[in-house]
């Protein structure tokens, strides 16, 4: 066995990128103060192919040094837009047919181990800011919450963590790697 080189990952260029088909995702950033977490969230977009990122309220937006950092040019291959009210971003993703799931710790909330997406449903994955979580407006709206299990002390997980543990599970639940 041997590490593959990066000439042997045979990655889509950007204009490949681009004109690919999407998985049916869009992450909402809600009031996410770390820009290294945003980076994050555009790495992993990246790496998913999700749709759109929609970066809400005090969010920081590209280009950032610092955003930069972990995104690793992502955020020239992640269509993205910058939305002041998380709730209004929510409400109009909801009006364009998507199913709004807040990733919270919550009553009734769905285990991501027993949640199961339909293959062609239109999905956006709400994370929140890093000491508050999802604002309760934006759950209460929702159309559910989904739980990571966890099975130490700590009570979350970054939220750069939750987004990669999220979007893997849902997309290859989905069908459409």
């Amino acid at each position: 066995m041997r590490k593959l080189k990066n000439e042997e990952l045979n990655r889509l260029s950007p204009e490949e990128f681009e004109s690919t088909e999407k998985n049916p995702i869009v992450l909402v950033l809600d009031n996410v103060r770390s820009m290294h977490n945003v980076g994050s969230a555009f790495r992993t977009g990246d790496a998913f192919a999700v749709e759109e990122i929609v970066l809400c309220g005090i969010t920081a937006t590209p280009p950032h040094r610092e955003i930069h950092k972990t995104a690793l040019g992502a955020t020239d291959t992640v269509k993205w837009k910058h939305e002041k009210d998380t709730v209004a971003a929510c409400k109009a993703l909801q009006a364009e047919g998507y199913r709004l799931l807040a990733v919270e710790q919550a009553d009734n909330s769905t285990s991501l181990e027993t949640f199961s997406p339909q293959a062609d449903e239109k999905l956006a994955l709400v994370f929140g800011n890093e000491v508050f979580g999802v604002a309760d407006e934006v759950i209460t709206m929702a159309d559910g919450c989904l739980e990571i299990p966890q099975y130490g002390t700590k009570h979350s997980l970054n939220i750069s963590v939750s987004i990669g543990v999220v979007v893997w599970d849902v997309v290859s639940k989905m069908g459409n790697s």
